[in-house]
């Protein structure tokens, strides 16, 4: 029997109602709609989340339709507890009862797809590293803030995907250390992007609507391809094409950026630049706060 038939064969609890095992040997895995998991990172910063719990867990991540299942022992009050203080809107859906052996196909499940993702992180990382810094440079030389901005973005896709990798063989003490180490950096990273916009909105500038546009198209392009590396490690093509429809952080950004920089070709006005600008700096900000509120 897969997870899957046991998931719908299960007496369910519906409507958030949490199960209380009363002994150690029952096996459970609990569903949870996550209301603002639309692309990877998200999943990154939820394994990272319950990475630390005493009890092994195993996840299961349905993207498009923004659920999550995980197979857990007797540990559902940490689960949810740690989910909700990711600010992700994790409500819990339902539990049910599984066999051990379900539980234990799902653990192994998890740990070989764990093992072959590691490669792909690498890709992840060297793209979104390298983006930032190209970003970060030609946003200068452009005086546009929402390159800028956007480079940032990439920054603190690269940190989650860092931080991921260097779970390999440390405690888990010391991957949340480095992880609020990351969003610490992009803390003050987005608050200078805000100053920044600042500036150049009291002072004035004079964003290069061209390099905007070609380099927003870069950034969309370098996007792409981390997505289609992401779908070589999923079973189900279809997960990319959710990932790329609800990537909302990196897609979004990208096109505002380019927009942004039609605009102003077409106006002359730096105010499309400072507005996307600011709206970029004010997400990553967002995403430094989720990274902050992990627990060990």
């Amino acid at each position: 029997m897969t997870a899957q038939d046991s998931w719908q064969s299960a007496n369910k609890v519906e409507n958030g109602d949490i199960l209380h095992p009363r002994d150690a040997e029952n096996a459970y895995v609990s569903q949870f709609v996550v209301a603002k998991m639309d692309c990877p990172s998200e999943e990154r910063l939820i394994r990272m989340a319950l990475e630390g719990l005493e009890q092994e867990v195993a996840l299961e991540f349905d993207t498009p339709n923004r659920k999550l299942r995980v197979f857990h022992n007797s540990n559902l009050e940490d689960i949810q507890s740690r989910l909700e203080s990711l600010g992700l809107g994790a409500k819990l859906d339902s539990t049910l009862n599984i066999d051990r052996s379900e539980f234990s196909q799902a653990l192994a499940s998890a740990n070989t797809a764990n093992l072959k993702e590691g490669t792909i992180l690498k890709w992840l990382l060297a793209i979104n590293a390298t983006m930032f810094v190209i970003e970060l440079f030609v946003g200068w030389l452009a005086q546009s803030t929402g390159l800028i901005a956007d480079s940032l973005d990439m920054f603190a896709d690269a940190a989650v995907y860092g931080v991921a990798l260097y779970a390999v063989g440390h405690s888990a003490q010391r991957k949340l250390h480095a992880a609020h180490f990351s969003g610490w950096l992009q803390v003050v990273l987005a608050l200078g992007a805000l100053s920044e916009v600042l500036r150049r909105f009291i002072f004035g500038s004079e964003p290069d609507s061209i390099l905007m546009m070609s380099f927003g198209l870069v950034a969309l392009a370098a996007n792409v391809t981390c997505l289609m590396l992401i779908a070589k490690s999923k079973d189900d093509g279809a997960h990319m094409k959710a990932s790329w429809i609800f990537s909302a952080n990196d897609v979004v950004a990208n096109v505002g950026v380019i927009l942004a920089g039609v605009l102003v070709a077409a106006t002359g006005s730096r105010y499309p630049d400072l507005v996307i600008g600011l709206i970029i700096a004010i997400i990553v900000f967002i995403g430094a706060q989720r990274i902050l509120k992990l627990k060990s």
